[in-house]
């Protein structure tokens, strides 16, 4: 079995390739099972900034509108 962060909450971001549920790119998503367990997990540890840095970019959007 092929660990993943999927969350199960597939949502692009508007204007980006970035999940809103894991934090992984479209390219990142589409080669998953064909990456390396060293890959995966090395993309796994940055997921959590990614969301965190999206956050906050689309609340401030959000208040500019």
């Amino acid at each position: 079995m092929v660990e993943t962060p999927c969350v199960k909450i597939c949502r692009i971001l508007e204007g980006g390739s970035l999940c809103r549920g894991c934090g992984r790119t479209l390219d990142e998503i589409a080669r998953w099972t064909e990456m390396s367990p060293e890959e995966r997990r090395a993309i796994m540890g940055g997921l959590a900034e990614r969301l965190k840095r999206a956050n906050m970019l689309d609340n401030a959007s959000k208040s500019e509108a």
